[in-house]
């Protein structure tokens, strides 16, 4: 399968009708490509195995890809129906495991493999259906319908490479050999590393919006940093090299991890790399579906832990500085060779886009003497994550880049044999966790500069920050705060206190009032930006937030779990990413569903009313807020409960209608307006009144 993937098309041209066959062809073999790498798995059994147990078993995955293309669909209002309710829950969150992910191995049945196949083929029809008829115009924009098509293409992409390197993980029992996905690279010696200096340079990051390739959120906006001069591996690290550090027992000696390197390898018990693998005292190399003679002048495959370790060690046993390169000086290499845009790379010129089912020796690709500058393996950096300034969320997909915002994720840099679409391109941006292991390896500098930028997200997220002031921050105008109140109006209804859900969560405040009434609270809310506030107090003890002042002039807060006494209720609350319109079966059993501001601004309200009583329990209560301001960008008017004239001419009013849905099911047993004021900046304010209505199942 040599080359067997073409390259994105870009977001303009000459004609519509050409890039629509662009796109086509591009989302079909996008989609032939995921199909193919399943293949590797040896049997359908094999497909609900777990090969690494922090993450799903490999059925989740299959349905994922496509499962994205219509909830991200359905969620733009491009898509009126689904296609699959249950598939589309079930398989929609829980790749990164984070403490939003619902892992829990009880949470799911799953469907059989050909059933999941058969969602898939339905949804390739949906999708090249929608491409054939949408309308579009040129150059695409980040606003356009078929944006989102780009935006599932590229999704899947990315987890053609992750899910190679499950397969990877997976024992060898389990695989098959496919001879398109053959590893047929040779290797011998390891060539010497040395260093090559790469002159002091200004570095901009970031890339315009008129740029005429897809992106995601995280490459726009703009980051200048002077890097001064600096020594670099003239190669990635190679097996041969990394070698030593094993040897000379580097698993074994503490100085050389940090404290996360070193819970690292508590919990997995390394002794050498991942794909290494020791038989009777010798060290083979595990690739896709094989296991081979050591390749000595290939990269090593490492998780960016190991890379630090290996930096420390090199560093001790040298004594100077080693430590992984930062973005922008990766940028400055990259730039020193001549680099711009990497897309339709010469195979002889680089191991990317599927030339090479595995890696290559790392002295075969050069770029101006210096190896692998893009191509082989990703490259670990030291950057965390963030935000560059003038960074904006897609609102199709909030919870791409903000998420990874936390400190806990790095940078990676260069592609790897396996990447494709847009992990080829200059400006893309992508970052894993410390301790996951992907399709990288790393290069090392030799530099006094330590520091890296990093950034909070709340001090690029205006929304998020709002949202927080509003829940932990100040009082305004002798209004009472709005979580507060709510939840005592919950203590005052409830009938039973084992477990309550706070639907649309938001940043968490509800969740953890209603803890001092309830057992156990989960807080849902369909955007993670929002989730991870909640997550954080339950986890960390604290929320960091900047409020706006007066234009760009911010002041920034602080509160802590102890300060809101929420101290003894940490326990108790838990936080999930869902769409309230399509909730995992998983998530019933409540005592009572506080659903706060929700229900004008769901793409289907009508949905979520008719299902909510199934998920309480007897004498369960519902309590609905809403200011019932319906707008056609959350909601099509078609859908909305209230706000309009009928075809009579008669005024529909959203209580009305929830009564006529909840009746047959419900009591309404009290009805209330409430007030909240949410600060825009020092001078201006949202004064805003809810409608309280409290239901009692019947």
């Amino acid at each position: 399968m040599n080359r067997f993937s073409n390259y994105p098309p870009t977001l303009d041209g000459r004609s519509v009708e050409e890039k629509r066959k662009e796109i086509r062809e591009y989302f079909h073999n996008t989609f032939n490509i995921f199909e193919k790498i399943f293949e590797v798995l040896k049997e359908d059994a094999v497909f609900y195995k777990k090969s690494e147990p922090s993450r799903h078993p490999m059925i989740f995955y299959f349905g994922h890809t496509a499962v994205f293309f219509i909830n991200k669909l359905i969620g733009a209002n491009i898509l009126q129906k689904r296609i699959n309710p249950q598939y589309e829950s079930i398989f929609a969150i829980g790749v990164d495991e984070m403490d939003w992910d619902d892992m829990r191995d009880n949470s799911y049945k799953w469907p059989r493999v050909a059933e999941v196949r058969a969602y898939r083929n339905q949804v390739r029809e949906c999708v090249d259906s929608l491409i054939a008829q949408m309308d579009f115009t040129l150059p695409i924009g980040a606003s356009d319908p078929m944006w989102i098509v780009l935006m599932g293409i590229e999704h899947e992409r990315i987890h053609i490479e992750t899910s190679l390197v499950l397969h990877r993980e997976m024992p060898l029992v389990f695989v098959k050999e496919v001879p398109e996905l053959a590893c047929k690279q040779k290797s011998g010696a390891a060539p010497q590393n040395s260093l090559v200096r790469i002159n002091a340079s200004e570095i901009k990051l970031g890339k315009e919006k008129s740029h005429n390739l897809y992106g995601w959120d995280n490459e726009y906006g703009s980051y200048e940093e002077k890097v001064e001069s600096f020594e670099v591996a003239k190669y990635l690290v190679s097996n041969a090299e990394y070698m030593s550090f094993v040897q000379e027992g580097g698993y074994e000696n503490a100085a050389f991890w940090d404290e996360e390197g070193k819970n690292f390898l508590h919990i997995t018990g390394a002794k050498h790399p991942r794909f290494w693998v020791l038989e009777d005292g010798v060290f083979k190399y595990r690739t896709l579906t094989s296991l081979i003679d050591m390749p000595q002048n290939w990269p090593v495959d490492v998780n960016a832990l190991e890379a630090e370790a290996f930096c420390r060690y090199k560093s001790q046993k040298e004594n100077t500085h080693y430590q992984l390169p930062s973005e922008a000086q990766y940028r400055a290499l990259y730039e020193a060779v001549g680099l711009d845009e990497v897309l339709d790379l010469d195979p002889k010129n680089a191991n990317q886009n599927f030339m090479n089912i595995c890696s290559s020796p790392v002295d075969k690709h050069l770029f101006e003497g210096i190896g692998d500058v893009v191509g082989n393996v990703w490259q670990w950096s030291r950057t965390a994550f963030f935000g560059f300034d003038g960074f904006v969320v897609h609102p199709a997909y909030d919870d791409f880049s903000t998420p990874t915002f936390d400190g806990k994720h790095n940078i990676i840099t260069g592609s790897s044999w396996a990447s494709s679409g847009n992990l080829l391109m200059k400006h893309s941006r992508y970052a894993f966790r410390k301790h996951f292991h992907q399709n990288a390896g790393f290069r090392y500098v030799l530099c006094d500069e330590t520091q890296t930028q990093t950034k909070d997200i709340y001090e690029s997220d205006e929304l998020v920050s709002q949202y927080c002031e509003f829940q932990y921050g100040d009082t305004h105008f002798g209004v009472e705060n709005f979580a507060i109140e709510c939840a005592k109006i919950a203590a005052k209804y409830k009938s039973n206190h084992t477990k309550a859900l706070d639907l649309g969560c938001a940043t968490g405040r509800a969740t953890f009032e209603l803890a001092k009434s309830f057992d156990v609270v989960e807080g849902i809310d369909f955007s993670v930006r929002f989730v991870q506030v909640g997550s954080k107090l339950k986890k960390e003890g604290y929320v960091a937030f900047s409020t706006k002042e007066e234009g760009e002039l911010l002041s920034y807060k602080k509160v802590t779990s102890e300060e809101l006494g929420y101290d003894l209720l940490r326990e108790k609350v838990w936080f999930w990413q869902g769409d309230a319109c399509n909730l995992k079966p998983t998530f019933s059993g409540y005592d009572l569903i506080l659903a706060t501001n929700l229900i004008d601004r769901l793409y289907a309200p009508l949905l979520f009313l008719e299902s909510v009583y199934e998920r309480l329990n007897k004498d369960g209560v519902l309590i609905l807020t809403s200011p019932y301001t319906w707008q056609e960008s959350s909601t099509k008017k078609e859908l909305w409960l209230g706000g309009y004239k009928d075809a009579q001419g008669h005024e529909v009013k959203t209580i009305d209608t929830l009564q006529k849905v909840l009746g047959a099911k419900f009591e309404l047993v009290h009805l209330q307006d409430l007030a909240f004021v949410i600060k825009e900046s020092a001078r201006k304010y949202q004064h805003t009144i809810s409608q309280v209505s409290v239901w009692q199942k019947k």
